[in-house]
């Protein structure tokens, strides 16, 4: 099979597209040939030597990406039979080896895929999409009527995030630069803040939640337009200790979190999917063999929605 390995830690021209034996499905495992693969910016930083790296660093090769949809070609578990469509992410924040033709994974992290989304729109909804579950539902529990804002509304975490709270029946407040508030607006979000225009928190206040997927000084202008006893959650990794202290410091709850892999969350996931609750919006499909220009546009920070790469 053809697989994408890093060679070493660094730009993204150090990605490379090799022969490798396709993997061995082990014990309640399946054997996915992949037909999509979405990329986030963990894999960027995994791929400079932060991010998972140090969880991945001494394994060899090295294979990036822990976001599939595929069909199923082997199955070790009662849980998929062969031809089974599914998707998911994958052994996060492990070793994924999601850049390859073909991928082994747990068949417990993996749903079945809705027939009514393609591939394509079901790999873009996993990381980013179980990001914002677990904020938003596992952890802070967002109910109807809270006042939640969502930073950077129009990236890859934010559009899902947007969409859920909305879901949720909460007042979604979203922050984009001013060319995206459209497509923020059209997520379901019921304000757009355009930051280069105004300072955020002097076009807000009185917020329940703010998930924040930008970090830094951000996290101490958030905490200004919460009220007390509500809540931060911040996605960049390095934050814990300084979020959860300056919360603290403000009578706010504030914590970092880290996605897991769940299959449970990943089935609620595919409902909304199914249903039309929740969509995939895909700015970018880059071919395989083109990972690393793949990698060159999410580096932009620009991205709205997801980049997927398909095989």
């Amino acid at each position: 099979m053809k697989a994408i390995i890093l060679k070493e830690f660094g730009s993204a021209d150090q990605l490379q597209i090799q022969e490798l034996n396709i993997p061995v499905a082990q014990e309640q495992e399946v054997l996915i040939q992949v037909k999509a693969i979405s990329i986030n910016p963990v894999d960027i930083k995994t791929r400079e030597g932060k991010g998972a790296a140090g969880k991945i660093g001494e394994e060899r090769p090295i294979i990036l990406g822990w976001d599939i949809s595929g069909i199923v070609t082997e199955s070790r578990s009662e849980k998929f039979k062969v031809g089974d469509e599914v998707f998911g992410m994958v052994n996060f924040p492990g070793h994924g080896k999601a850049y390859a033709e073909f991928v082994s994974a747990p068949a417990d992290q993996l749903v079945l895929k809705p027939a009514s989304i393609s591939h394509i729109d079901a790999a873009a909804a996993t990381l980013a999409a179980l990001t914002a579950w677990q904020a938003l539902v596992t952890n802070a529990k967002i109910k109807a009527g809270d006042r939640v804002l969502i930073h950077a509304a129009a990236g890859g975490v934010g559009n899902y995030a947007v969409q859920l709270a909305r879901h949720l029946g909460a007042y979604v407040i979203g922050t984009s630069s001013g060319t995206k508030k459209d497509f923020v607006l059209s997520l379901g979000a019921d304000e757009h803040i355009d930051y280069t225009a105004v300072p955020f928190e002097q076009a807000t206040s009185d917020i329940d939640f703010v998930l924040d997927t930008i970090g830094g000084d951000n996290i101490d202008r958030s905490l200004k337009v919460i009220k007390k006893g509500g809540t931060i959650i911040s996605i960049p990794s390095g934050l814990r200790e300084a979020v959860t202290e300056k919360a603290t410091k403000s009578g706010i709850n504030g914590y970092f979190i880290m996605v897991q892999s769940n299959g449970q969350d990943m089935q609620q996931i595919a409902r909304l999917l199914e249903n039309g609750q929740l969509k995939s919006h895909v700015s970018q499909v880059f071919d395989f063999d083109d990972m690393v220009n793949a990698h060159k546009a999410l580096e932009t920070g620009r991205t709205q929605g997801k980049i997927v790469v398909r095989l």
